[in-house]
């Protein structure tokens, strides 16, 4: 069933596409980034697909009263499947000679996942948040909100001829009921679930059904507002609620919640007052946006890795810059291209079936037997000759277990572990990410003694229970790296007396409210970027926070027996830009003194918490160096990465598998003292 065709929804494509495209740039004017909220383009995208579809079914169970799956599937097929097929075709090469096995592998499997219709579960299942920096080298992270409309596809019109059938005095009633508990688990999961609440089905769902309500509203009455001064008024006020959320939402916005209601409602207010005689349907139409707006699928699926294979082989290749302006127009190029080339003939069903079928099935036959083969080959560590390459790379491929392990850890965002209260010895582990790398060996190895375990960590998180001002320019606040997070620690931590308690933090960058970062990665480490990284009031932050972890740390180990791990060294090496540059210099030796850092420099930087656990003084406080493992005899005056046989870190500041093995051996030696001084 065919639609009226309305031009300004093409004109709200344009911005949608415009303002993620823009995003994801990093466009920036006078040293500051304006479109930060430009990822709401793809919120609106959901209500126009909410919008379209929806008028689709209904119009076609009302005046036929049936609806053809067939016809509706294959065109939903034609729209969509093949542009993703060919960008995913074409990203084949680039893939190969950018990425790295360890990232090759995760771009095969987000191919795979994309395939199947379920990249979102796969990018949150893999712990890719969104936001983070790392998701801007991920090509075909973007299709999770395909995965997301390609469920909505399958679901909705089933639910819909289903209630349309029996219950159709109650649609209404159902649509906007749906439309409520969604976005109720939106907002309480942007606050607790982040990461899934973002990529899922069921807390979208509710920017979907506002299009489908519009479109219920619609096709029962017969038309839309036909009020006039609201028609003029409306659009405007739309469109200004739409550009606000662009300029002025960003990263730490919680989203989808409440706060998306706004962009949301601004769309609505378009699509239902919009008349052919008001300014903003008029800009909306112009051939401009609507030129956009027609190419908006193609900009959209191109964009992505087009930028992220620009970043990675600017990063690891230091090949030319190309200028987001520049990549901007080859996006708009190979749009144009395709959407004549492949979008037209494939939707206009110029290629008919049983061509159309043989494409697609042997398309994504070729992935995903290509997307298998690097799967199965361990993303082709072939491909390097060097020896050294390859063992740089073999760190890099390390996947710690426990990162998506249900027993044995204990998030923030739980009440609490379900905690085995036979178990008379017991080891809690309190720390930032420096406790991740760590914490899958050392699990097995408190299990073989019989230790009940339990780990609270979260990245860039210290323990200070008492004190909540650090959370004052806090960025991820998909960790709620706050006094919640703190107060759970701390109530858990009362149930028992007589508990090891661990802790095991980059405490320096806590205690000094400054980050380490060693831009240069040359031996000496002299370049340093210092910056402030939690608070406002910084040197009275400083204090308290000191003040707050030693008073917490001794009223602790009145009953308890703490672990305090000493700071570790920060190497400033980015392994992966290593393992590029040996295989460039076709380098196949590899000495311990390659890859030091200054001895000097380490105590220099990590005097303050020295000072700081030096001075908590008591008989059930002990204390571990991990320091002696690294800055040895080995190579003089130099904390070393590489052993000669093993290398000991899997990036600039967390252990390899290797070195973690080696500081839960202290750990474990630690245990046992405690125990045979207990006894």
């Amino acid at each position: 069933m065919k639609l009226t065709y309305r031009p300004e929804i093409d004109g709200l494509r344009a911005i949608a596409v415009g303002a993620v495209i823009l995003y994801h740039a990093q466009i920036t004017i006078f040293g500051h980034q304006p479109f930060k909220g430009g990822y709401i383009g793809v919120d609106i995208f959901f209500v126009i697909s909410g919008y379209l579809i929806t008028s689709i079914i209904l119009k076609e169970l009302v005046t036929t009263g049936s609806f053809s799956f067939k016809h509706f599937y294959e065109r939903r097929i034609r729209r969509i499947i093949p542009v993703l097929l060919f960008v995913m075709l074409v990203s084949l090469p680039f893939a190969w000679n950018y990425l790295l096995p360890n990232s090759l592998i995760d771009f095969s499997k987000s191919i795979l996942y994309s395939l199947g219709f379920n990249s979102n579960f796969y990018f949150w299942y893999s712990g890719q948040q969104y936001f983070a920096l790392t998701g801007l080298q991920k090509p075909f992270l973007h299709v999770w909100s395909l995965s997301v409309e390609e469920q909505y596809y399958i679901l909705f019109p089933i639910i819909l001829l289903i209630t349309y059938k029996y219950l159709r005095k109650y649609l209404i009633h159902i649509l906007i009921l749906g439309f409520v508990i969604s976005l109720g688990l939106a907002d309480w999961g942007s606050r607790n679930y982040p990461s899934f609440n973002f990529y899922i089905l069921p807390t979208r769902g509710w920017e979907l059904l506002a299009g489908s309500i519009l479109a219920y509203f619609e096709i029962t009455n017969g038309h839309r507002s036909q009020n006039r001064m609201l028609n003029l008024i409306l659009p405007f006020t739309g469109l200004i609620l739409i550009g606000h959320s662009i300029l002025f939402f960003n990263e730490s916005t919680f989203h989808p919640s409440l706060h998306t209601l706004s962009p949301i409602i601004g769309v609505c207010l378009i699509i239902w007052f919009s008349d052919k005689n008001e300014l903003i349907t008029k800009i909306l139409s112009t051939k401009l946006f609507v030129g956009i707006g027609l190419i908006s699928y193609s900009l959209y699926i191109w964009h992505y890795p087009i930028f992220a294979f620009n970043l990675i082989r600017q990063k690891y290749f230091s090949l030319y810059q190309i200028s987001n302006e520049y990549l901007i127009l080859l996006v708009f190029v190979l749009s144009i291209i395709s959407y004549y080339c492949i979008e037209i003939p494939f939707r206009k069903k110029i290629i008919k079936i049983k061509r159309f079928s043989l494409l697609l099935i042997s398309t994504t036959l070729f992935l995903i037997f290509i997307n298998l083969l690097v799967l199965f080959n361990n993303g082709f560590l072939s491909r390097y000759d060097s020896t050294v390459t390859r063992e740089l790379i073999k760190v890099t491929n390390e996947i710690d277990a426990l990162y998506h392990e249900k027993g044995g850890r204990c998030f923030i965002r739980k009440e609490g572990c379900n905690f085995n209260e036979s178990f008379e010895k017991e080891v809690i582990i309190i720390g930032d990410s420096h406790v991740h790398t760590i914490a899958s060996e050392l699990k097995k190895k408190l299990d073989k003694k019989n230790y009940q375990s339990s780990f609270y960590y979260l990245g860039d998180c210290h323990y200070f229970p008492e004190f909540n001002r650090l959370t004052v320019k806090k960025k991820i606040k998909d960790r709620k790296c706050n006094k919640e997070y703190f107060m759970r620690i701390k109530k858990r931590l009362d149930k028992k007396d007589n508990q090891i308690i661990i802790f095991l933090n980059r405490s320096t960058l806590a205690f000094t409210n400054k980050r380490f970062d060693n831009k240069e990665g040359g031996a000496e480490n002299k370049n340093l970027n210092w910056e402030y990284f939690y608070s406002r009031d910084k040197e009275n932050d400083k204090n308290d926070l000191i003040k707050s972890f030693k008073k917490n740390i001794m009223e602790i180990s009145k009953k308890n027996k703490i672990i305090l791990l000493y700071p570790v060294p920060e190497n400033g090496w980015n392994i992966e830009e290593e393992i590029i540059k040996k295989q460039k210099n076709n380098i196949d030796f590899l000495t311990p003194s390659d890859f030091s850092t200054s001895y000097k420099l380490f105590q220099k930087r990590n005097k303050i918490s020295f000072d700081i656990f030096d001075d908590l003084k008591n008989k059930n406080i002990y204390r571990i160096y991990p320091h002696k493992l690294f800055c040895n005899n080995l190579v003089a005056n130099r904390c070393i990465v590489y052993d000669g046989k093993d290398l000991l870190y899997r990036d600039s500041i967390h252990f390899s598998d290797k070195g973690a093995e080696m500081i839960n051996d202290l750990i474990m030696k630690k245990i046992e003292k405690i125990e045979l001084k207990t006894n």
